[in-house]
C-alpha cells in the first residue's frame, strides 16, 4: 500500500551536521539510437497516468512544475543582470531538458565530455560549448565530426599542442572549428591565467582552420561556498586575473565575444565581472542537497532561490528494527555524496545510502508516522549529477501523477 505524506508546500527543516536543509515536495558514438531510446521508455511509459506513489521503485522523479518554473526563474534573473545562460547539460544529461532551456532563452548548451556533446546532437541539441578539451587523436576527430554537423559546435583548448591538434584535424576534415581558450579558475582544467593564456588565444586566433570566439572561465570551488557574502567576495577575488585576460584580448583586437563561466551557486554574482556573458548553471533546474546547504543571499541558511524538482521515490523493505527503516534506494540508486539525502517531510530521519542496493534510515526524533512495510518515501538527492546518470528515464510528475516520460540522452557518456 502506498504511502502520500502530507505537509505545507515549503517547510525547511534542518537536519544534523551535515548543515543540509530538506525542502517539501508538493504532491552508436552518436548516443542512444531512436531505438534505445524507445526501448528505455517504453516499458516506463505504461506508467503515464499513474500516481508516483505506485511507481515501482527506486523512480526517479521531476516535479515538471518546479523544473519549469527554475527554467523560467532563472532567464529572468540573467536578463536582469544583462548576461545569459548557457546550461551545463552534465547535470541533467537530457536532450528534451535542454531544448527546454534553449526555448527558454538560453545561448547554448555545455557537455563536460564529448560522447554527452555527440548524445545530445543526435536528438537535435546542436547549440554545444564543450567546456573540457580533446586531446586524443581519435576524439580530436569525433569532434570535428560534430562541427560538420553544426555551426555552432564550440570546443576549448588549453594547451599550445592542442590547439596545433585541433588546427591539423580541421583542415583534414574540411570545416573552421570555433574555439574558446579554457583559462583556468582553480587547479581542474585550464591554463592559468599567467602561465601563457593571452599567448595561446592569439596562436588560436592565428591557426588554419580555427576561429577564436572568447574564453571560458569556470570556477567550480566557489559553487558551493557557504554563505553568500563569502562565496561572492571569493567569486569576484578568483576571477579577476581572468577579467584581465578579457580586457587584454579585447584591446588586442581578438574576439572576445564568449566570456563564459559560473553556476548555480554564483550566477548572481557573475554579471559584476566586466565584460561576461554568460552563466554555465547546471544544478538549478533540480537543485540538491549540497546546493541546499549554501545559503542565499537574503542571509537564509537554506539557499532557496530555486526548488528542488528532483526526487527518488523508494519503498520500505523492513520496518523490523527500530528505530531503523530499510529502502530499495542504496548507493546505486543515490550516490554515496554528502550532504546525505534528505526524507521528505521527516526532519529528523538520516539517510544512509552506504549499501549497495538498500538505503537506511535512522530517526533521531518521533517521526511522523508508523511506516510499515511497503510504504513509500521520497528523498532529495545528495548531489543530482551522478545520480541522474544512474537512471535511463525520469518520471516527469505534475501534481503527484506522471505526466511524461524524460529519456536521460546521455546516460553513461563519459568519455
Amino acid at each position: 500500500m502506498s504511502t502520500r505524506p502530507t505537509s505545507s508546500r515549503r517547510a525547511f527543516l534542518s537536519v544534523s551536521a551535515a548543515t543540509a536543509a530538506h525542502v517539501w515536495i508538493p504532491g552508436s558514438v552518436k548516443g542512444y539510437s531512436p531505438r534505445e531510446v524507445a526501448s528505455a521508455v517504453s516499458g516506463a511509459s505504461a506508467n503515464v497516468g499513474l500516481s508516483k506513489w505506485d511507481l515501482d521503485t527506486p523512480a526517479l522523479c521531476v516535479d515538471l512544475d518546479r523544473l519549469e518554473s527554475n527554467i523560467a526563474r532563472m532567464q529572468v534573473a540573467v536578463k536582469r543582470f544583462g548576461i545569459a545562460t548557457r546550461p551545463h547539460a552534465k547535470t541533467h544529461k537530457s536532450a528534451d531538458i535542454a531544448k527546454m532551456q534553449l526555448t527558454a532563452g538560453a545561448v547554448g548548451i555545455c557537455t563536460a565530455k564529448l560522447g554527452e556533446a555527440e548524445a545530445l546532437m543526435a536528438q537535435g541539441v546542436d547549440r554545444i560549448c564543450m567546456t573540457t578539451g580533446n586531446l586524443s587523436p581519435a576524439k580530436i576527430r569525433r569532434a570535428m565530426q560534430l562541427r560538420k554537423q553544426s555551426a555552432h559546435f564550440i570546443q576549448a583548448v588549453d594547451t599550445e599542442q592542442n590547439a596545433r591538434d585541433l588546427s591539423a584535424a580541421a583542415l583534414e576534415a574540411g570545416v573552421t572549428a570555433d574555439v574558446v581558450v579554457d583559462v583556468a579558475v582553480g587547479t581542474r582544467s585550464g591554463i592559468a591565467p599567467g602561465d601563457g593564456a593571452v599567448e595561446l588565444a592569439k596562436l588560436v586566433d592565428t591557426l588554419p582552420g580555427l576561429t577564436l570566439r572568447g574564453l571560458l572561465a569556470y570556477d567550480g570551488g566557489a559553487q558551493h561556498i557557504n554563505g553568500f557574502a563569502e562565496r561572492e567576495a571569493r567569486t569576484l577575488a578568483n576571477i579577476e586575473p581572468h577579467a584581465q585576460v578579457f580586457e587584454t584580448l579585447k584591446k588586442a583586437g581578438l574576439n572576445t565575444e564568449v566570456f563564459s563561466g559560473g553556476g548555480t551557486g554564483t550566477y548572481n554574482v557573475q554579471h559584476l565581472v566586466p565584460g561576461f556573458t554568460d552563466v554555465q548553471v547546471g544544478s538549478y533546474v533540480f537543485m540538491d542537497m549540497q546546493y541546499l546547504a549554501i545559503g542565499g543571499e537574503d542571509g537564509n541558511p537554506v539557499y532557496s532561490d530555486f526548488d528542488p524538482s528532483l526526487t527518488v521515490v523508494a519503498t520500505v523493505l523492513n520496518n523490523r528494527f527500530p528505530p531503523r527503516l530499510t529502502t530499495d534506494a542504496g548507493a546505486k540508486a543515490m550516490t554515496l555524496n554528502v550532504p546525505r539525502a534528505g526524507v521528505v517531510g521527516e526532519p529528523g530521519a538520516e539517510y544512509n545510502a552506504g549499501s549497495d542496493e538498500f538505503g537506511v534510515i535512522t530517526f533521531a526524533n518521533e517521526p511522523s508516522k508508523t511506516y510499515r512495510i511497503g510504504d513509500r518515501l521520497e528523498m532529495i538527492v545528495p548531489h543530482c549529477d551522478p545520480v541522474v546518470n544512474l537512471y535511463d528515464v525520469m518520471y516527469g510528475i505534475r501534481k503527484d501523477r506522471v505526466e511524461r516520460m524524460i529519456p536521460v540522452t546521455a546516460r553513461g557518456k563519459s568519455q
